[in-house]
């Protein structure tokens, strides 16, 4: 399945988070209610794709090339995943295995996440 949200890694968090309102932990928040809201489910041995949006400064042609390319920029696939999990799973120590998991660039102007059921 494909969810048409922007991915949000998971920031440190500390008790003053709940008087704070730091921009950081805002749009976390606000990720992990547009998780639930739209449903978002994670499995074992699911597989997690996420696409990352490019800079608005890249030209054309290096969009195109970079295009499905990996990403190898912050925010890091851990955290992006530690804040998907998080978001949907009431306990993720249910989860022992995923199968595959990537994090890559995306030709639109936001980004997604694509959860498959199984391999890749």
């Amino acid at each position: 399945m494909i969810f048409d949200i922007s991915p949000v890694s998971k920031p440190r968090q500390t008790q003053s988070d709940k008087w704070k309102k730091r921009p950081c932990v805002l749009r976390y928040r606000a990720f992990a209610d547009e998780c639930r809201l739209k449903g978002v489910e994670i499995k074992n041995s699911d597989s997690i794709k996420f696409f990352m949006p490019m800079p608005n400064s890249w030209s054309k042609k290096k969009k195109s090339e970079m295009s499905g390319m990996p990403h190898s920029q912050k925010p890091d696939l851990d955290n992006l995943l530690k804040a998907i999990m998080d978001a949907v799973l009431k306990e993720d120590s249910i989860i022992h295995s995923l199968c595959n998991i990537q994090k890559v660039w995306s030709d639109e102007s936001h980004g997604y996440i694509q959860i498959i059921n199984g391999p890749l």
